[in-house]
């Protein structure tokens, strides 16, 4: 079953139907977004996702779009792309109507190569091109750094995908997320997926050091920094996971630290037990 989160404005055609209680957290005021989930999966079956697919029944992320409520007329920020896994999603879904800006690391706040991160920031709009085909018109790179004005409070959504385990243990998940608030519009949303530890996990394997962090550590921290949880969900997760591996978990696929060990093992599992979380801006 396919979860659904925010309603498209009546200009595109599209109809609005409230989400499932499953979905929502409690007292979310949440509406469906029908026509997105055919538009997602046209941007899912594009030939530039072809390597990418096999991820996609760990992943789901058309199901997790949909849920985090990004509409194809939005204007979203995908924090340290990497690679372009998702990149090569978005792109093609917002490039008639919206607009993808690759959102990389302040190079200064971090163990970061800063002329690294500004060459990959610069790059980012041509690399999705060539990855998807979208014109590079549609997309844009920037760094958290020296954030232009003009970008300030312009982002619809921001999302921040198993990546915040790197922030807190680089000690930048304050100021990084403070700058990602600033971008945001003042109904602005940063949708979440990370990596989940066990809700009594000592903290030595829930400071980002093993990839795991706990869920209410998530939520208290974004809380901290100005959000306000409006949504779960259950899309991610996985129980098979046990979330204990002495090797984090790269233990799991698609890294498979332990290489060859007991492969088949860890195949069985799968990937991590992930949250899938929405948070909203708050004055």
């Amino acid at each position: 079953m396919r979860r659904f989160l925010i309603s498209l404005s009546t200009g595109l055609g599209l109809l609005a139907a409230p989400v499932s209680a499953e979905a929502a957290s409690d007292g979310a005021d949440v509406v469906a977004c029908k026509g997105c989930e055919a538009l997602l999966d046209l941007a899912e079956a594009s030939p530039g996702r072809k390597d990418d697919r096999a991820r996609d029944v760990y992943r789901h992320p058309v199901e997790t779009l949909l849920f985090m409520g990004v509409r194809p007329d939005m204007k979203v920020g995908e924090y340290a792309p990497g690679g372009g896994w998702y990149s090569r999603l978005l792109a093609p879904y917002l490039a008639k109507q919206g607009h993808l800006t690759g959102l990389f690391f302040n190079p200064d706040a971090g163990p970061f190569d800063p002329a690294k991160i500004n060459a990959e920031a610069a790059a980012f709009a041509g690399k999705v091109e060539g990855w998807s085909g979208v014109p590079a018109r549609s997309v844009s790179g920037m760094t958290l750094k020296d954030v232009p004005e003009a970008e300030l409070g312009t982002f619809d959504r921001i999302l921040l995908i198993r990546m915040l385990h790197n922030m807190r243990r680089w000690n930048i998940a304050d100021s990084e997320i403070k700058a990602m608030r600033a971008l945001l519009k003042p109904d602005g949303m940063i949708g979440i997926v990370q990596h989940r530890a066990r809700a009594d996990a000592p903290y030595a394997y829930t400071d980002g050091s093993k990839g795991y962090l706990r869920q209410v550590d998530v939520v208290h921290l974004m809380e901290l920094n100005g959000f306000e949880l409006v949504a779960s969900s259950e899309i991610n997760a996985n129980p098979k996971d046990l979330a204990n591996w002495p090797e984090g978990v790269w233990t799991l696929p698609p890294t498979h630290a332990l290489k060859d060990k007991d492969r088949a093992k860890y195949d069985a599992i799968g990937e991590s037990d992930r949250m899938t979380l929405l948070f909203r801006k708050r004055d």
